[in-house]
């Protein structure tokens, strides 16, 4: 089975990470109670850390994690697409040199946060309505809010970027609201970049 490559933003990894770990923390308090007894009480999960590590080798190895300290300096959150799981939209709080660089070989580590959107895709703009919008087969409309295209039975978030001639990291930037780009529902309305 052939992965596809990493991607955060604009950068592409050129080989994927050797190694990439997800964690999941749950935060649960403990509450003392009369006689040696204890209450324990679920307060969610927090943030997932997403870390790895990898090399660059070639001739143009420097460069390349100068490109990626580049992305790192951006700033804001962005679309984490992982060979395996699925894309998050994340933070890149931590990128590091592990050995002395040289031209044609760079060691590193790195670190993303994934947000917690959940807010953000519950609240509407004021003065929003889906009134008179009915939607359209597995079709593209232009309109004054932007380029759209309505889900159809049996397409595929890959397939529609292709079909519209943008990358999958594109479209999902434009889509913050899709958690999965593996799960998309008929009907459903995609904005186009």
């Amino acid at each position: 089975m052939e992965l596809r490559p990493m991607q955060y933003k604009g950068f592409v990894w050129p080989h994927n990470p050797r190694t990439y770990t997800i964690t999941y923390d749950r935060q649960v308090a403990v509450h003392k109670v009369p006689f040696g007894r204890y209450a324990m009480q679920d307060l969610g999960m927090t943030h997932r850390v997403m870390r790895g590590e990898g090399e660059f080798v070639g001739p143009e190895a420097y460069d390349t994690f100068r490109a990626l300290a580049s992305v790192f300096y951006e700033g804001g959150p962005g679309t984490l697409l992982h060979p395996v799981w699925q894309s998050a939209q994340v933070y890149f709080v931590a990128l590091a040199l592990t050995q002395e660089p040289r031209k044609d070989y760079v060691r590193y580590t790195f670190t993303f946060w994934e947000t917690y959107s959940r807010y953000r895709d519950t609240l509407a703009p004021a003065g929003a309505s889906d009134e008179g919008s009915a939607p359209q087969t597995g079709g593209g409309t232009t309109s004054p809010g932007g380029r759209t295209h309505t889900v159809a039975q049996g397409e595929t978030l890959w397939g529609i970027a292709q079909a519209w001639g943008v990358t999958l990291g594109e479209l999902l930037a434009k889509n913050p609201q899709l958690k999965n780009p593996n799960v998309i529902q008929p009907g459903q309305v995609l904005m186009m970049p």
